[in-house]
């Protein structure tokens, strides 16, 4: 059964086109019958709208934290979307961010906001390749913190080329727990619920026969 934030981040994608369905050519070749991208979200009421969703999923998830991160760039804005979100529900917890580039004047170096400590949450949009998310996990344990988990926005439970999704790459190399607003087969059951064009879940469907793993 989905949660009430799974519905309305789902909405929020349709109705920004985050979420946009056709044929795909992806970094990977495959065609992929639908197209993720969180970067449609640019006004301020649908950025507070992702943000409570956020905070809503890492609430739900249980986890224990001291602070949140977002590794450069997307995951900048995001962060700040969800801690001021949490501050909203009365949880006012520390957060920071890393450059790309070292700064070599004023404060230096590549991190921005609260020193890390504790145990962190990192806050992303998608795991891809998860580049992004193992640098900051090692920049975060370099800097004496402990990161336990991220919150990304979808989980395309696709197989890459060891035969796992990313996300199962990513949680067995970083000895992290990854929870995504939603997953692919959360997205279908939403779609199929909301009269989607039956072409369109017919071609997910076929697509995550072949690519996909085992939800």
């Amino acid at each position: 059964m989905l949660q009430p934030y799974q519905i309305e981040f789902l909405r929020l994608a349709l109705a920004h086109e985050v979420l946009k369905f056709g044929e795909f050519t992806l970094k990977s070749g495959r065609v992929s019958p639908y197209f993720f991208n969180l970067g449609k979200i640019s006004s301020g009421v649908a950025m507070r709208a992702l943000g409570a969703a956020y905070a809503q999923a890492l609430t739900a998830s249980g986890i224990e934290y001291d602070m949140l991160f977002g590794p450069a760039y997307k995951g900048i804005p995001l962060v700040t979307a969800v801690a001021c979100a949490q501050a909203e529900r009365g949880i006012d917890v520390p957060y920071a961010y890393n450059r790309k580039e070292a700064k070599d004047h004023g404060e230096g170096g590549t991190l921005v906001g609260a020193a890390p400590r504790g145990r962190v949450v990192i806050v992303d949009d998608v795991l891809t390749a998860g580049t992004a998310l193992r640098q900051a996990v090692r920049l975060l344990q370099d800097a004496g913190a402990e990161p336990v988990a991220a919150v990304i926005a979808l989980d395309r439970q696709e197989k890459g080329p060891s035969g796992l999704s990313a996300v199962q790459e990513m949680e067995r190399d970083a000895k992290i727990r990854v929870v995504p607003l939603v997953t692919v087969q959360t997205m279908l059951g939403y779609l199929a619920g909301d009269g989607a064009d039956r072409a369109t879940l017919d071609a997910i469907r076929a697509y995550q026969v072949q690519y996909g793993v085992a939800a």
